[in-house]
Formats: structure tokens, sequence, C-alpha cells
């Protein structure tokens, strides 16, 4: 059979099994086996077990179930009502008021959690009710929420950015660094949004609250302390070389576990609670990377990815013209997969080619990452818009549409860090030397 035969009898088997409501780890490992038994000559149940076994052993993944833990804990406290009462004051000011919450602590509790979903759904219980209280219109507080929420994958620490690292043979901590000023730049774009959408429509803005002195203000900032002092044991021990991202992880466990403990939410039930949530997402994880593992092995003995890099080269696509087509295939991919499977089902087909056209694996991640984003507002399966449709009872439709702006703006980005590629690199250069 010809290539194009075997992608595509691999491609109807991949969707048939997911329709048929097959987990989509047991889904990679089937395509997996289909294509290892009818297209090469090795056995495939010797294969599966081999990979399957190399993948859930391997000790860089082990900050993933660590981080995903931490983000539960958390998820726990009162952390995102003290995050709302210390940066209330300083926004008030703002075109927008109280709207910028949402971005900012979205990219605060993007520094402690590693999920978009977690962080998404921390910040949106504390300030989706406050924000509909104070008269707030619900598309653009909504909307905002969805847009920052995704900050939760792109500002460090990040379990994308672990998948990706693991998948790519690309330093972790490295990937870390690079996400800091991209996940800067997007809140900038996100808050500019909202300053330019409030001049607009100042008759939808309410009055702001009475005005307090700096003092004051200063006062009310100590509740940021908690979750600053967390940051700064988890980031600030990567970035100075003192820890390595899995020995960061487990800082950040325990340093969550010490402010659940002192804000009195620490009891047996909400210890429990966070180890089995945690457990569960760790476990889908941990079941996709492994069937992705083994797919990746098997698309290798066909030769598959060898071939479509070799295809794609032979197209003279500039790498701009690669990159503007990646961008489109994981934006459709979106639609139907999350932003795990999408990374470790495509990284073995795609990493080759990129690495062919010269693009750096480090700048590359990002590139993915912010894409990823954009798939966790894309209908019919963005986990934001899942999260906040449990949150506010709304249609999927209806939150896609107040989402759509913020979409662009991910859009902007991608287009700014190719642009000035340094927005990435810059960082991970200056903590090497």
């Amino acid at each position: 059979m010809s290539d194009l035969a075997i992608t595509a009898l691999l491609v109807v088997s991949l969707f048939l099994i997911l329709g048929s409501g097959v987990w989509i780890g047991l889904t990679l490992s089937g395509v997996a086996w289909i294509g290892m038994q009818l297209f090469s000559s090795r056995p495939a149940g010797d294969a599966m077990a081999v990979t399957i076994w190399g993948s859930a052993s391997s000790w860089t993944l082990t900050a993933l179930p660590l981080f995903v833990w931490m983000g539960e804990i958390l998820f726990r406290t009162r952390l995102s009502q003290d995050m709302f009462r210390g940066l209330a004051p300083w926004m008030q000011a703002l075109p927008g008021r109280l709207l910028h919450v949402n971005v900012a602590g979205c990219t605060l509790f993007a520094a402690v959690s590693g999920s978009s979903a977690a962080t998404c759904a921390t910040i949106g219980k504390m300030s989706l009710p406050e924000l509909a209280r104070r008269g707030y219109p619900d598309g653009i507080s909504i909307g905002s929420l969805a847009g920052a929420g995704t900050l939760g994958l792109l500002i460090p620490p990040s379990i994308i950015m672990i998948v990706y690292g693991v998948s790519a043979e690309v330093s972790i901590a490295q990937l870390f660094i690079a996400g800091v000023l991209p996940g800067l730049l997007l809140a900038l774009l996100f808050s500019g949004y909202l300053v330019v959408w409030a001049l607009m429509n100042p008759s939808k803005v309410p009055p702001r609250d009475a005005p307090m002195s700096f003092g004051a203000k200063l006062r009310e900032s100590r509740h940021l302390i908690p979750v600053m002092l967390l940051i700064a044991a988890v980031l600030g021990s990567i970035y100075g070389g003192i820890a390595t991202a899995t020995e960061a992880a487990a800082l950040g466990v325990v340093g969550s576990l010490i402010i659940s403990a002192a804000q009195g939410s620490l009891n047996w039930q909400t210890f429990k609670e966070s180890l089995l949530g945690g457990t569960r997402l760790y476990c889908m994880i941990a079941l996709i990377l492994s069937g992705a593992a083994f797919l990746t092995l098997a698309m290798g003995y066909i030769g598959l990815p060898r071939h479509l890099a070799e295809w794609i080269g032979t197209l003279g696509l500039s790498p701009f013209g690669l990159l503007l087509v990646l961008m489109l295939f994981y934006i459709l991919l979106g639609c139907f997969l999350d932003g795990i499977s999408m990374v470790v089902l495509t990284m073995g087909v795609i990493l080759p080619t990129v690495q062919k056209a010269g693009i750096d694996p480090l700048w590359f991640g990002i590139f993915v990452v912010l894409v990823v984003e954009m798939a966790q507002i894309t209908p019919p399966v963005g986990f934001n818009l899942f999260v906040l449709q449990g949150m506010t009872k709304r249609e999927i439709g209806w939150i896609a549409r107040a989402t759509f702006p913020f979409f662009l703006l991910m859009v902007v980005a991608v287009g700014l860090i190719y642009l000035v590629p340094e927005i990435v690199t810059w960082l991970p250069a200056q903590m090497r030397r």
C-alpha cells in the first residue's frame, strides 16, 4: 500500500474508534497495534509492552502528577478569594475596572497551577459571582475569564510543557523559562483589549468603588502573600538552578499543603479529595501518553514520519508557510481532541519536519502551547468552555462567541513571537549564561 493509503486507513481507524466512545489512550494504542500488525514485521504485542512500560516509568514525567496534585490542593483553599481581595483595589483606576481581576488572577494562579481548566475554574468561582453582583455584563466577564484561563498552559509550571518536553526531548526547565515572557505578553494583550472595550462601552462598566488610600491598598495586598511565596518557591527554585522541575513540583505540593493548613481548609476529607482528583487526572494523562508513545513507535516502524517530512520538504514551504499550515492544523485538531492528546499524537510526525526546516524545538514548544491554548476555547471540545458551561449554565455556542476576541488575540501573540522570536528565546539564553 502507498503511504497515503496507509495514513488514510489509520486516520479512519482513529476516528472510528474515538467515535465509538473508547478512551483516547486506548484508541491510540489500538491504532498503533493495527498499524504494526498490518504493515510491520515486528510483533505488535511485544512492542506495545516494552513501549508502554518505558513511557510509564519515565523519571522526567514525575513532575506531572505532582503539579496536578498541587493544583487540586489549591483548588480547595481560599486562595482565589484572597487573590480577589488583594488585586481588586489596584484595578479600580483602569478602564474596565474589575474585569482585569480575571486576567491578573489567572496570571497569578497559572504560576502555581499548570492546568488551564483548573485556573479557569478556580478564578471563575471567585470572580464571576462578584462581577455579576456588581453589574458587569456576562459576555465580557465570561469571555475574558475563558481567554485568561488559557494562561494556565503557558505560564510555568505547565502540564502541557512537561508533556511536550518529554515527547520532544527538550529541557522542561528551559521550556518553563521560555514561557514566562510570552505568558506576560498574552496577559497584556488581554488587558489591553479590556481597556479598549471599556472605552468603547463606557455605559456598560459599573462605577468604581469608593477610593482607597495607598496604605489601605497595601494592607489589602497582604492577601497576595501566600500565592507570591508559592510562586517564588516553585519558579525561583527552578530558575535559580536549585531544583529540577520534579523537585520544584514536590516543593510546590508541600507549599500548597502549608497554605491549605494555614487557611484552615486542610482536613482529611479535602486531602483525600485532592489526592484522588489528582490521581484520576494523572491516570488519564498517563494512559494518553503511553498510547501516544506506542503510536509514535508504530509510525516509526511504518516510516510515515520520515515520508511525511520528505513530502512536506518537496512542497518548498518556507518556515512561515510551514508554521501557518501547522497552526491551522492544530486549530482544526483542537475541535476534536484535548491539548495533551494533540501534542503527544502529533509530535512523532511533526517534530522531524520542524527540525528539518531549521526551527528551534524550544521556540516551537512555546508555539505549540500557544496554539493548543486556542483549542481550549474552540468548540466542540474546548475544556475551558466546558468548565464555564458547568459554572454558568450557558450554551457552549454563546460562551464561544463571547470568547472569540480572545482567540484572535492568541493569533496575534503567535504572530508576535514569530516576528520577534527573542520573546521566547531571550530569557532561556540569559539563564544559560
